[in-house]
């Protein structure tokens, strides 16, 4: 399988980047900017295609972005600090991020005669984004069936969609993918903050998956208290 790997620069799609050039074809990796404030993790995206000796295509949709507003991660509103299950997290949703993104790597991949599109989307995801669920993946498959009929056939890959980020940790573990040069923070400052969603999850996934966190966080023990009050 041919495969096309949605990849942010994060965690998650770092090392489902690795899992591909493993187990199939890695065709390369597709990365968007649409205005995110914590753009410098498009920089560890082309850092992994580098490292994997694949194409990278950084696809310019900032114009899009600017309309997706209300957004923490888009617009200048504060980035809350807490556990992806507290209301507050809301803030942090793009609307229709997902959809817009994987529609326009499957015309990508249509149109360059790939087979699989992969998404790094995870268990951890559904909370609070509804693009992420497995209800959204089927349909969206479903979708592009339809749009690509007789033209193209394309698998959606989201092999990490019913799986929690610590599970995500321990795959990229098996697969060598080097953490440090991975970003998650949605602050994108000089350092992981701690504090974010984004950060506490991460912080968490590693304490569970039991593999070494190498990730420099400003405040590196804000995730137990977060990971507690989510818990209520």
């Amino acid at each position: 399988m041919k495969c096309f790997v949605i990849c942010s620069g994060g965690l998650d799609s770092v090392s489902l980047a690795h899992r591909v050039a493993a187990e199939y074809d890695i065709a390369g990796l597709i990365s968007f900017d649409y205005g995110q404030r914590h753009r410098k993790e498009l920089d560890f995206a082309t850092a992994c295609a580098e490292r994997l000796k694949v194409p990278h295509d950084i696809v310019d949709i900032r114009t899009v972005g600017r309309n997706l507003s209300d957004s923490a991660l888009t617009d200048d509103v504060d980035v809350p600090d807490g556990h992806y299950a507290e209301e507050s997290m809301r803030i942090t949703v793009v609307p229709n991020r997902n959809a817009i993104m994987l529609a326009i790597a499957f015309g990508i991949a249509a149109a360059r005669k790939v087979d699989a599109v992969a998404t790094a989307v995870h268990g951890g995801d559904h909370f609070i984004y509804p693009d992420c669920r497995p209800g959204f993946i089927d349909a969206f498959q479903r979708m592009q069936d339809h749009a690509l009929e007789g033209y193209a056939n394309i698998r959606l890959y989201a092999p990490y969609v019913t799986v929690p980020k610590a599970e995500i940790v321990k795959d990229g573990a098996r697969h060598g993918t080097p953490f440090a040069l991975t970003w998650s923070c949605y602050k994108g400052g000089e350092h992981h903050c701690g504090r974010c969603g984004t950060c506490v999850e991460r912080r968490e996934a590693f304490h569970l998956a039991g593999v070494p966190d190498p990730t420099d966080y400003e405040d590196a023990g804000f995730w137990c208290e977060a990971v507690a009050r989510g818990a209520l």
